[in-house]
């Protein structure tokens, strides 16, 4: 069966950003259900899980290309899974697969494992070690990615969790890794990883797929020069786009009368903040929500909401998803509530603050970047 170039031609990012440069699917979804065609077309229902589907081409592709029945699906990205959804009922196979974390319901008894190779090792690593350990012993795993951010280090971290990988030929400047024989060393987990930051006093827990792991991002540290400062009355706030929870728990570390939530919309970014919170002893006033852009907190119902928001989608630069940010910064803040804001200073973001959200302040910069403070408009 080939893949189905009609469904795949349909699919969109939507919630993600769309925009002209931005693709739903790539050569590399293509090429994962072509070298993966003859195990999927084997295999029996429920054996076969799939890893970083962005917008659902690898899974949907499998179930109408190979008659894959009942996969099992992790991704990272909350818009990834609402993204897969959307395109699952327009195709009309809503309930054609089951969601998962990165655990073992996931991957108990899979055999067929179809990966879109995160750029991250430490993502990588943590997923290799998940599926070596939870999976079917004779588990293959399928890990395909643009030749551009492809690296031989990937066939090494590959390499530490199964005994035999191998690329496949190029194609569409996409390339796949396969993978096979789990290794018995992968069955003691490496994730999370937990290390001190003396300069914050702070124990940070990271997975894989957390932005920085366990270091102290430079715009974070640069942000956490400016917490005196930051809304000295408020009551409520929001770590928004959290990572590891470094910006949330040292608010509540800071103040003890602030209640505060740890929101990103990757599942690994809020096991890791909620991690962080109990290994500094606040969990009980750091609250970590999986949420797009703070969608489910309502209108005008908090004080402070502190952000460092991401230049990218995925591998592409772009501004949408920081601009998503911005917006939803203007609508869940109370009037007279702060944004605190740390950007690359060429992005030049004051005008979309302003718009977003209200006045707008540069209260420092240095050589890269720019912090501001933005106040809700009454």
């Amino acid at each position: 069966m080939p893949v189905p170039e009609d469904l795949l031609s349909q699919l969109r990012r939507f919630p993600d950003v769309e925009a002209p440069n931005l693709f739903a699917v790539d050569g590399a979804d293509r090429l994962i259900l072509d070298e993966a065609g003859a195990a999927l077309l084997a295999a029996q229902p429920g054996t076969v899980a799939v890893i970083g589907d962005r917008y659902g081409a690898l899974t949907l592709g499998a179930v109408a290309g190979f008659g894959v029945r009942s996969p099992r699906v992790h991704q990272d990205p909350l818009t990834g899974e609402q993204a897969l959804a959307a395109n699952a009922e327009r195709a009309g196979l809503a309930g054609s697969y089951r969601s998962c974390g990165l655990d073992a319901e996931l991957l108990a008894g899979a055999k067929v494992v179809l990966l879109q190779l995160p750029r991250s090792l430490a993502e990588l690593e943590e997923i290799a070690e998940t599926v070596a350990r939870h999976a079917d012993p004779d588990v293959v795993v399928y890990g395909g990615g643009r030749v551009k951010h492809l690296s031989v280090a990937m066939n090494e971290v590959l390499a530490r969790s199964f005994a035999d990988v191998h690329a496949t030929l190029g194609r569409q400047k996409a390339r796949v890794l396969v993978a096979r024989g789990a290794l018995p060393a992968a069955s003691t987990p490496g994730y999370p990883r937990r290390e001190r930051l003396d300069e914050l006093g702070l124990e940070v827990v990271a997975h894989g797929a957390a932005f920085a792991g366990t270091k102290l991002d430079i715009g974070t540290r640069f942000l956490l020069d400016q917490l005196p400062r930051m809304s000295p009355d408020a009551a409520t706030a929001v770590d928004l786009g959290c990572g590891t929870g470094i910006l949330a728990v040292s608010l509540a570390t800071a103040r003890p009368e602030l209640t505060v939530i740890a929101t990103d919309q990757s599942a690994a970014a809020v096991a890791s903040a909620a991690a962080t919170a109990r290994a500094n002893g606040v969990e009980d006033r750091v609250t970590a929500l999986r949420d797009d852009a703070m969608s489910t907190l309502a209108d005008a119902s908090v004080d402070l909401v502190v952000c460092n928001p991401p230049f990218h989608v995925g591998a592409a630069v772009h501004t949408g998803g920081a601009l998503a940010m911005f917006r939803a910064a203007g609508r869940v803040l109370r009037p007279g509530g702060e944004l605190w804001t740390v950007y690359n200073s060429h992005l030049g973001y004051r005008g979309p603050l302003r718009s977003f959200v209200g006045s707008t302040e540069q209260v420092a910069r240095n050589a890269k970047f720019t912090v501001t403070r933005s106040v809700r408009d009454a």
